[in-house]
C-alpha cells in the first residue's frame, strides 16, 4: 500500500521504540518522514537506517519538544526540507516513576512537561500548516496508565490530559479538515517498558511474561501494533473520526 504517498509526517520520540516503529511504517506506506528526537545524533542515525532500508525520503532532527523555539524549528525545518506537513505524531514521553510520597516536583514537572507540554507546542507549530492547507491528521500517545497506574501519578496525569487534548484540539480544528486522535498503548516490548523491568529487578524476559499472562491475547505488544493503529487514524479510512482515544492493550482493560 502506498496510502501515504506524497505525505510529509514528522513523527516525535521518533529514534526508538513506538516512534521508530511508527516511523518505518509511514515511510513503507510511501510518506516522506522527519524523525524528531532529543538526541539529534540518534534521530540522523534512525532517519539514515529508514532511507538505507526502504528508499524514499526520511530526516533526523534534533528538538527539545518542551521549547517553543526548537519545536517552531523543527517544524520549519520538517516543512522546507520535505515540502511541507500533512500528518504528526505525538510520541515523544519520559517516565519518572515514584510514589506519590516519594515523588519529587521536579520528576512530576519532566514527565508533564514532556507528554502534555510537549504536544502542545507541536501541535500549535502544526496546525498552522493544516489550517492553512485546510487537512491534516494529529495522533497523540496516550496509554493505558491514564486509568491509574501504581506509582505513575504523573505519567497517568499526563496521559489522561492527552486525552482532554485531544477531544478539545478535534473541536477546535474539525472546521478546518483537521483530525485529531489519540492511542492508547498497554504493555509494549520497547527499551522504555525494559528500564521499568530492570527498576523492578526482574529480567526482560521475566516482566514481559508477567505481562502477557494478564492480557487475554497472552502476549506483550510490540511497536508495529501500535503503529498499524497510527497509520489508519493518519490515512483516508479514518477521515469521519475525530476526538477518539483508541485503547491498543490486547484486551487488558475490557477483558480485566
Amino acid at each position: 500500500m502506498n496510502r501515504f504517498e506524497g505525505k510529509v509526517v514528522l513523527v516525535t520520540g521518533a529514534a526508538r521504540g513506538i516512534g521508530w516503529g511508527t516511523a518505518s511504517r509511514f515511510a513503507a506506506e510511501g510518506a516522506s518522514v522527519a524523525l524528531l528526537d532529543l538526541d539529534g545524533d540518534a534521530a540522523e542515525d534512525a532517519a539514515a537506517s529508514l532511507v538505507a532500508a526502504q528508499g524514499g525520503r526520511a530526516i533526523g532532527i534534533g528538538a527539545d519538544v518542551t521549547d517553543s523555539a526548537s519545536v517552531q524549528a523543527a517544524v520549519d525545518r520538517t516543512a522546507e526540507v520535505l515540502g511541507g506537513l500533512d500528518v504528526l505524531v505525538n510520541n515523544a514521553g519520559i517516565t519518572r516513576d515514584n510514589l506519590v510520597h516519594r515523588m519529587s516536583e521536579d520528576e512530576w514537572d519532566q514527565v508533564v512537561d514532556v507528554h502534555l507540554k510537549g504536544a502542545f507546542l507541536m501541535s500549535k507549530a502544526a496546525q498552522v500548516h493544516f489550517v492553512r492547507q485546510r487537512s491534516g491528521r494529529i495522533v497523540n500517545l496516550s496509554s493505558v496508565s491514564a486509568l491509574g497506574t501504581r506509582g505513575q501519578v504523573n505519567y497517568s496525569a499526563a496521559k489522561m490530559g492527552i486525552q482532554g487534548m485531544t477531544r478539545t484540539l478535534a473541536i477546535e480544528l474539525g472546521p478546518y479538515g483537521v483530525c485529531v486522535n489519540a492511542v492508547a498503548p498497554g504493555f509494549i516490548a520497547t527499551e522504555m517498558t525494559d528500564a521499568t523491568a530492570a527498576r523492578l529487578g526482574l529480567s526482560v524476559e521475566e516482566f514481559r511474561q508477567s505481562n502477557a499472562e494478564v492480557t487475554p491475547l497472552r502476549r506483550v505488544g510490540q511497536p508495529d501494533d501500535v503503529a498499524g493503529v497510527i497509520a489508519f487514524l493518519s490515512s483516508e479510512d479514518a477521515a469521519y473520526v475525530t476526538g477518539q482515544t483508541l485503547y491498543v492493550d490486547g484486551g487488558v482493560i475490557l477483558g480485566g
